[in-house]
């Protein structure tokens, strides 16, 4: 059994290392270091405070499972990150019919919009309900129905009463109007 030689104030590669050979007490100062980090990441992704803790806990559950195929040259933190963001994928694909999901999706995208800058992302998301708000009502129910739906364009048009190419050009403004209420507050997105 390993003894915990690695002390907490050791650096993340020397920690990645210690983990790799089995230190449980290098492990759990990798978890106390980027805990708060790993939960900030999900909870702005998720509805319910107690799906991010879940969350959370299965990010470094994974990590330590994946332990050995970590690269202790590599940055933890964005590896880190990279487990969360596909555990968001996987509590979407899970979660479906939730409300909850729809913020998860539209955080996922502004993520892919701006390039993926999380404190850039952050702040979106923190301003995304009062943007969402700031929509008519029109704009609302077809981004309601696009992604807490998961309804096709032509299905939100025949909802809305509009053809399936109005329907297009709703969406393709209301999010254009998310994006432009999004810059104004302070985040900035980018174009792919």
């Amino acid at each position: 059994m390993p003894t915990g030689d690695a002390s907490p104030m050791a650096g993340d590669s020397e920690l990645v290392v210690a983990v790799q050979s089995g230190d449980r007490a290098a492990f759990t100062a990798l978890i106390e270091r980027y805990q708060g980090v790993v939960y900030g990441y999900l909870r702005a992704r998720v509805f319910q405070a107690s799906d991010a803790d879940d969350l959370a806990q299965e990010v470094f559950l994974r990590s330590y499972g994946a332990r050995a195929r970590f690269d202790s040259s590599a940055m933890v933190g964005p590896w880190l990150i990279g487990i969360a963001r596909n555990l968001l994928r996987e509590h979407a694909r899970k979660t479906r019919r939730r409300r909850e999901v729809a913020w998860t999706e539209i955080c996922l995208e502004l993520e892919e919009q701006s390039g993926g800058g999380l404190e850039q992302v952050d702040e979106m998301s923190a301003h995304l309900p009062a943007c969402l708000e700031s929509l008519g009502e029109n704009a609302r129910r077809a981004i309601d129905l696009f992604y807490r739906g998961k309804m096709r364009l032509a299905e939100i048009g025949a909802r809305l009463r509009r053809s399936e190419g109005a329907a297009k050009v709703l969406m393709f403004r209301a999010r254009q109007a998310l994006k432009a209420c999004l810059e104004g507050k302070g985040g900035q997105t980018h174009d792919r």
